[in-house]
């Protein structure tokens, strides 16, 4: 395996874990950055740029990140709490008033993060050209009725997120989500990541694909069988885990230019490795001079809110303002550290107590929603070196 990068001394065991995805757990093209204390130390790639291609991974090669996306989209609204523009516990009605629609005046803008708001899933799903027209998706989540009382429970707003965070963020600053992430966070750290891909970087990016996992015996690994409640959850088309992540219906080809143009904060967000890494660790720290939160901040973005059975997922899973937290459901570094996963592999998190920031990206999608055995391989081999 012919993998590109650098590795600092003491994280040799980064790199192993990395070439040892291809080898034993059926990775395609991937890239693994890692940044502690504000200082690059882990920035490898491999493979092919497109999951059935062979043009090799190149240093700028950009990914498909999907739910990875949402940790970098949570940082807008509580860096709008920072400066003093959104208070977490006001309504969200305050900002958007057509949204206090169906019994949603009590839904408070914490509880869009924390995924508590009751709005999982929409009664008529939205076609792809719907969900990206930036109009029609903020329109049906302010009409639909709650499938639980807001604020009571918290199920994951696999879909539905993109337009509750994406219009708050709109109806706050008069900028879409992309746009303030592009000004205010992506130019100033020079990171690779967006929400609405520009057209004159459209050459970067490489094709993502469903990718099956290699047989248990041959990776190695121990493999689970989901319990046969998350199956069936997966399986009927009435059930709320069903309905949420069919919020968009049929499924958008996710390679489509258009697709890729449209900002969707919960599942479209396109990025480098070391963009997401870089980003969790300005999150964190300082990075050449350049920091997002501050101390309070950072608290809220890892202080549990949400915890125990996820009306969505099935699991327990658990939440702080806009992240997942460590957990079974989730597994990160420690239990301090806080980031989101994507479906099928990617990976961003944070770790403040190790300074230890991730980033994660692959084009070949295993089966799974929070625990890809690629990504987690990595996690452990960060915590061995440590």
């Amino acid at each position: 395996m012919d993998v590109r990068g650098t590795v600092a001394p003491g994280f040799e065991a980064v790199r192993d874990a990395f070439v040892r995805n291809f080898e034993q757990r059926g990775e395609r093209g991937a890239a693994v950055a890692l940044y502690r204390h504000g200082r690059k130390v882990v920035d490898l790639w491999a493979g092919t740029r497109d999951v059935d291609g062979t043009e090799p991974w190149a240093v700028d090669t950009v990914q498909v990140v999907r739910s990875a996306g949402k940790g970098v989209a949570a940082a807008v609204p509580l860096l709008l709490h920072q400066r003093g523009q959104v208070d977490l516990d006001a309504p969200v009605g305050t900002y958007w008033p057509e949204f206090k629609a169906n019994g949603k005046e009590r839904v408070l803008v914490r509880h869009l993060l924390a995924h508590r708001a009751g709005l999982a899933a929409l009664d008529r799903p939205l076609t792809p050209r719907e969900a990206a027209d930036g109009a029609t998706g903020p329109q049906a989540v302010a009409a639909q009725e709650p499938q639980w009382e807001p604020g009571t429970d918290h199920g994951y707003h696999a879909q539905t997120y993109s337009w509750l965070v994406g219009e708050l963020v709109r109806r706050v600053t008069g900028r879409t989500i992309g746009r303030w992430i592009a000004e205010e966070i992506a130019r100033p750290l020079g990171l690779d990541f967006w929400f609405g891909l520009p057209a004159d970087e459209a050459h970067r990016i490489g094709r993502i694909g469903p990718l099956e996992p290699p047989p248990a015996e041959s990776s190695g690994a121990l493999r689970m069988r989901p319990k046969r409640s998350v199956v069936d959850a997966y399986r009927d088309p009435a059930s709320l885990t069903r309905r949420a992540f069919g919020a968009i219906d049929p499924f958008p080809d996710e390679n489509a230019p258009d697709y890729l143009a449209a900002e969707l904060p919960a599942s479209n967000g396109v990025a480098t490795a070391r963009g997401l890494a870089r980003c969790y660790a300005a999150m964190i720290g300082e990075v050449d001079g350049q920091r997002l939160f501050a101390p309070a901040t950072l608290t809220l973005a890892r202080t549990e809110e949400s915890t125990g059975p996820d009306r969505v997922l099935v699991v327990n899973t658990r939440f702080g303002l806009g992240y997942m937290l460590h957990g079974p459901a989730a597994p990160l570094l420690a239990p301090g550290s806080f980031g989101h996963p994507g479906r099928g592999g990617s990976l961003g998190f944070a770790d403040p107590e190790s300074g230890i920031a991730l980033g994660y990206v692959t084009n070949g999608l295993q089966k799974g929603v929070t625990a890809d055995p690629r990504a987690q391989a990595l996690v452990r081999a960060v915590r061995s070196a440590l």
